[in-house]
């Protein structure tokens, strides 16, 4: 069965090409807007859930949608994408020293060229502790141009993987796709073939 990634990001394309399966990615094209009493947990999974079925929609035949989003949470807070700098420079002087929680959901969608006859989803949670930040880190971290299209203004796969003491969970997860997840999920569709109505 054809299997589509829900997906722009550069970094999850290539962390499914690790996964050994021919795969095409479309942009999913949804409205990344948080519910007001919507907890992280659910924001993230129903993200996931939501770019896997749009994608899955638009096919004509039968196939697997594989979908994923990744947000900070900080003492309950949900750090965005930086809107400027400033916003920026306040996420990293709240993570400077403390640890913050990096949630990550997949979901793969089954589609049989008409609706979604089957879902599973997975929420993945890994602990990162950050060091202690000067402002001039904090600056020169900024003008390398990285921050600009990351959760809480960070990536652990490029310059800010320095700022990273230790994580506890999934380094995968942390990147934008919890391997072992996707993996036992695909597994599931595989194995059982024809799956179910909902």
């Amino acid at each position: 069965m054809r299997l589509l990634l829900a997906s722009s990001s550069p970094r999850r394309r290539e962390l499914l090409t690790l996964l050994h399966r021919p795969f095409d990615c479309e942009v999913p094209e949804i409205e990344e807007l948080r519910g007001a009493n919507e907890n992280a947990g659910d924001y993230v999974t129903r993200l996931a859930e939501e770019k896997a079925q749009t994608v899955a929609q638009r096919q004509q035949t039968p196939c697997l949608v594989i979908g994923s989003d990744t947000l900070i949470s900080f003492k309950g807070q949900v750090l965005e994408k930086p809107e400027s700098y400033e916003h920026f420079s306040q996420m990293m002087k709240q993570l400077s020293g403390q640890t913050h929680q990096v949630l990550t959901s997949v979901s793969v969608c089954q589609w049989n060229g008409h609706k979604v006859v089957a879902r599973e989803t997975a929420l993945v949670t890994t602990q990162v502790e950050f060091a202690a930040l000067s402002q001039g880190e904090i600056d020169a971290y900024w003008a390398t141009g990285e921050p600009h299209d990351k959760a809480a203004g960070y990536g652990i796969q490029g310059y800010g993987g320095k700022f990273v003491k230790r994580i506890e969970g999934s380094y995968f997860a942390v990147v934008g796709l919890p391997l072992y997840e996707t993996e036992q999920l695909l597994r599931m569709f595989e194995m059982t073939g024809e799956v179910d109505e909902r």
